[in-house]
Order: structure tokens, then sequence, then C-alpha cells
């Protein structure tokens, strides 16, 4: 069920569309924040807001990597595997990662605190290769400079 702040929040998202099935992924990204990530259960409660079925969100929710079906640590760490970053090092770069983080690409450190994803790309090829925490980019990388990269980030 939808808290009323959730339900207050994506009508709000609903009103600045002709149709509310436009506001699908804003209403999507709306109850992430809410809720850390999107279980079946957030699916369930919003498809009936939108006018939308349980697959259609399901489609949505997998197809953007920035919304999450599963728990995610409280920082993402999003390494960029595009050709660009893959002829520049991103397998190093990824390699190191995993040591320093102690998991592979796509998990969630024990402590909660990183989750370490691929993406295709990150929109800076001429810094190559290139990782993002957050919402933060990180530019013209190496293994090197992994170490204490990642110490700010609580």
């Amino acid at each position: 069920m939808l808290t009323e702040r959730e339900r207050h929040t994506i009508e709000a998202e609903i009103a600045q569309y002709p149709d509310r099935r436009a506001a699908s992924i804003d209403s999507l990204v709306r109850l992430q924040e809410s809720r850390g990530w999107l279980p079946d259960e957030a699916l369930d409660d919003l498809a009936p807001v939108l006018g939308m079925s349980v697959h259609e969100l399901e489609a949505l929710a997998t197809f953007y990597n920035r919304l999450h079906r599963r728990p995610v640590g409280r920082h993402l760490v999003t390494f960029c595997d595009s050709a660009t970053c893959w002829i520049l090092g991103c397998d190093d770069l990824r390699a190191a990662l995993e040591k320093q983080l102690g998991v592979e690409s796509g998990e969630t450190t024990k402590d909660g605190r990183f989750t370490l994803l691929p993406a295709q790309c990150l929109g800076a090829c001429d810094h190559a290769p290139v990782l993002a925490v957050d919402d933060e980019l990180h530019l013209d990388l190496d293994p090197d400079r992994l170490a204490s990269l990642l110490e700010n980030y609580d």
C-alpha cells in the first residue's frame, strides 16, 4: 500500500502530464526514492494508480539501469564498460574495484555501503575510463587512483 506521502508525491508527478501513464518513470523514481528500491509490492501498489499493468511497470523498471529491482547499497558505484572505456582499461578498473570492495559486479558490500554496477555509457568518453559514485562522475581513472576515491563516501 502506498503511504500518504508516496501517493501525494506520485499524484504531483501525474499532474504534470496529460495522461497518467506518462508519469510512470517519474513515479517509479519517486517510489524508489521512498523505499530504496522497487520490490514487487511497489509495482503492485503503483500499477492501479497509473492505470497500468504490473507487467508494464516491470518492463520499465528492468529496462532503466537507474531503477533497482533488488536492494542496493547506500552508494552506487557505476563503472562504464562501453567500447571507449573498455579500450582504455575499464576491465582493469573493474577488477580493482571488485578487489577493493570485496564484491563482484552486481553485488553489494556486506556492510551495505556500496553496490557495484556496470553501465553502457556514462557520457564522458573523452575522459575514459570513468565511473560514477551516486551522481558524481570521476574521470580519467586508473586502478591506483581508486584506493582513495571511495574513502570519501560514508
